[in-house]
C-alpha cells in the first residue's frame, strides 16, 4: 500500500489534482464577482444591490449576491449602499474631511431607523479617539437654518457641529448607510443618496 501511495505522489496526480481546484476555485470567484458587478447599482458614488435576498433569484445569483453581501435581507426591508470614494471619484482617506449633505426633508425615509457608519476597507468597524463611528436617525442630528442636514466626516473632532460629526477611520475606509424599512422613495428607486464632497481647508 505504501509503494502504491509513493507512486501517487510521484506521479504528479496529487499536484494535478492541487491545480485544478485552485483554477476552479480562482474561476469560481471571478465568476461571482461578476455576477454582483453587473446586479450593482452606483449612483452618486454610492452603490446598491437591489436584487439582494429576493426569493425569485436563481442559484448563481444567490451565490454571488451572498459573497457581496453575506447576511442581507431584501431591499425593501433593509437597503444597504456602500461608498468607497468621493464626489471626485478619489479613494475616501481618514486624512482628509468630507461633507455629506442632505437637502430639507431628504434623510432616508423609512419605518424604522438609518444608520452610517465608518468601517475599514474590509467592512470592519475599528476603535476612533471618540468612538463615534456611526450616527443615525436617532443621533440628534442639527438641522441648518433650511432644514438641511450636514454630517462632516473626518478623523478629528471638528470645533463646532459635534452632534453631526462622523468619525472616519485612519488611511482608506468605506461609508455604508443602512436603512431599515426604508421608505417607498427607497423601495421604488426614486430616492438617491447624496455624494460625500470633499471639504477644501
Amino acid at each position: 500500500m505504501s509503494n502504491f501511495f509513493a507512486w501517487v505522489a510521484g506521479s504528479g496526480v496529487v499536484q494535478g489534482v492541487i491545480m485544478g481546484l485552485t483554477f476552479a476555485y480562482l474561476t469560481t470567484v471571478l465568476i461571482l464577482n461578476a455576477v454582483a458587478k453587473a446586479q450593482t447599482r452606483t449612483i452618486n458614488g454610492w452603490s446598491a444591490i437591489r436584487r439582494a435576498g429576493q426569493p425569485g433569484n436563481g442559484l448563481l445569483l444567490r451565490a454571488a449576491l451572498q459573497k457581496a453581501l453575506p447576511v442581507v435581507n431584501s431591499f425593501d426591508e433593509a437597503a444597504y449602499w456602500t461608498a468607497t470614494s468621493d464626489a471626485a471619484g478619489r479613494r475616501l482617506q481618514g486624512d482628509r474631511a468630507y461633507r455629506l449633505h442632505f437637502a430639507a426633508n431628504q434623510l432616508p425615509p423609512n419605518d424604522a431607523f438609518w444608520s452610517l457608519t465608518a468601517t475599514d476597507t474590509g467592512g470592519y468597524q475599528v476603535s476612533t479617539a471618540s468612538g463615534t463611528s456611526s450616527v443615525n436617525s436617532h443621533s440628534g442630528l442639527v438641522e441648518n437654518a433650511d432644514g438641511s442636514v450636514d454630517i462632516l466626516l473626518q478623523a478629528h473632532e471638528p470645533s463646532d457641529a459635534g452632534r453631526n460629526w462622523l468619525a472616519t477611520p485612519r488611511g482608506r475606509f468605506k461609508l455604508m448607510l443602512r436603512v431599515y424599512l426604508p421608505g417607498a422613495g427607497i423601495v421604488d428607486g426614486e430616492y438617491a443618496v447624496p455624494p460625500v464632497v470633499e471639504v477644501q481647508s
